[in-house]
């Protein structure tokens, strides 16, 4: 059973631990930080929910302010926008609904502040496109992420709105 709770102080060395198994799987984040706990706590976070099962944090998802590119407001003009950030489950429980579990945790936090959630992901991630898709999310933006992919290539990022309710 997976328990979708606030994050709190004491999760973060086992929210770190989820975070290393999901870099060594997948380069996410790309750079690994120098205090991934304070990675997982960014200034512009607002608030966090974790994934839980049998007592082990398995996912997490956070909400926060962030500069959007002008095109996304152009899009969606009139909409108060927060950022889905730091989202990511481990791989051993993928498939298993807890990304869209996550996803639907974000959208609610943004809910109870009266915004809808924007998020964006590396156009390399194909699974993760693969989720925001069958969860509804609406593509509304691609440009230049401004920073350079492990293997290279200048990043492309994908913008997503969440669905409305």
């Amino acid at each position: 059973m997976i328990t979708i709770r606030p994050r709190n102080a004491e999760d973060l060395p086992s929210c770190v631990a989820a975070l290393r198994e999901v870099h060594k799987a997948d380069g996410y984040p790309a750079l690994w930080p120098e205090d991934p706990a304070a990675w997982l706590c960014p200034v512009k976070q607002i608030d966090a929910r974790v994934a839980e099962s049998n007592h082990t944090i398995v996912g997490q998802v956070g909400i926060g302010d962030s500069v959007l590119p002008t095109e996304i407001h152009a899009a969606i003009p009139d909409t108060e926008l927060i950022s889905v950030i730091r989202l990511f489950v481990i791989p051993s429980h993928r498939r298993l609904d807890i990304g869209r579990q996550l996803l639907a945790a974000a959208v609610n936090m943004a809910d109870q502040r009266g915004r809808r959630a924007v998020l964006s992901v590396e156009a390399g991630g194909t699974a993760a496109l693969s989720l925001y898709d069958s969860a509804g999310w609406k593509k509304i933006h691609s440009g230049p992420g401004g920073w350079t992919t492990p293997d290279g290539r200048p990043a492309l990022l994908h913008y997503f709105l969440s669905p409305s309710r």
